[in-house]
């Protein structure tokens, strides 16, 4: 019996609740259709942005006779002290974790002077090809900042356009997503462009610093046969040298190169609609069933 009672009062609250709903249906339709209104010009208001991308694989190192010969007197320079070869996909990987770093992105963004544009946009003008900047953050007539942003903030608003990700194949994947197709395009190139010279550059002081030290130790040794060994790795690390120097795509190969994009990227602006109509539309329903139940816990304390 006491199952029986619990089910009907179930039964009861839930009657209660549609019917509390119900009557209210005509207040709830008109909020929600406030909040459908809201969400339409909400997502008008959200600029469009474009996304390029590109696929990059890690640059296989060229001239097989030089591996050959890197083969013969490799553990030699071991012992020495020296390494003479570069494992590629290791250095992709490194490449991958600095292009995600603060430093790497602090140098990016003030040797290509790309500040204004970062912080200071909040739109693009299809007609003009312009940039609609902020005149509260910047002053585009005097080219001076109201509000000048920190490295770190500059850092975080760039990462956050910015996707770098790899898969099992080592195939990286690059995008750069922004208001402007055309500017999104330039970054993604610049970026690439900026790891491969700063891997090349990277390489080329190690292999400065090996041959110091190779020279060193050949005025250090008296015994002809170990200078003929130091002259030979100090060779292969001339090799080295140029190699890297003759290498602008030192690290990274583009495979499908980025592309000016000519549909939007975001805001999805049918899904923002539906949500805010659909969330206006349960808030809405909560808001006057709550009402309801206050109207009765005041009228049965009276």
């Amino acid at each position: 019996m006491s199952e029986l009672n619990q089910n009907n009062s179930e039964e009861i609250d839930f009657q209660e609740i549609f019917d509390a709903i119900w009557n209210a249906k005509i207040r709830i339709a008109i909020l929600t259709s406030i909040f459908a209104i809201f969400s339409v010009f909400y997502a008008l208001s959200i600029p469009n942005q474009y996304k390029s991308s590109t696929l990059l694989i890690p640059a296989q190192q060229e001239g097989g006779t030089v591996s050959n010969s890197l083969g013969q007197i490799g553990d030699l320079a071991s012992l020495a002290g020296v390494n003479l070869g570069n494992d590629k996909n290791n250095e992709a990987k490194i490449a991958e974790e600095i292009m995600k770093s603060w430093a790497f992105i602090e140098s990016f963004i003030e040797e290509n002077n790309l500040a204004v544009e970062i912080m200071a946009a909040e739109g693009w003008d299809k007609e003009s090809n312009k940039l609609l900047l902020n005149n509260d953050i910047y002053d585009a007539q005097n080219k001076k900042w109201i509000s000048k942003p920190t490295s770190w903030k500059l850092f975080q608003s760039f990462s956050d356009r910015v996707e770098v990700k790899s898969d099992k194949s080592s195939v990286l994947m690059v995008s750069v997503e922004y208001y402007s197709p055309q500017i999104a395009k330039k970054w993604l190139d610049l970026y690439i462009s900026a790891i491969n010279k700063h891997m090349q550059s990277r390489e080329i002081k190690k292999v400065n610093r090996n041959i110091e030290y190779l020279e060193e130790q050949v005025l250090d040794t008296s015994i002809s046969k170990m200078r003929d060994i130091f002259y030979g790795i100090i060779g292969e690390q001339i090799k080295n040298k140029m190699l890297a120097e003759a290498s602008p795509e030192y690290v990274f190969i583009p495979i499908s190169p980025s592309m000016i994009s000519e549909e939007k990227s975001k805001p999805m602006r049918t899904r923002i609609c539906i949500t805010i109509t659909l969330l206006g539309g349960i808030l809405s329903a909560l808001f006057f069933l709550g009402l309801h139940y206050f109207r009765k816990f005041s009228e049965s304390n009276n």
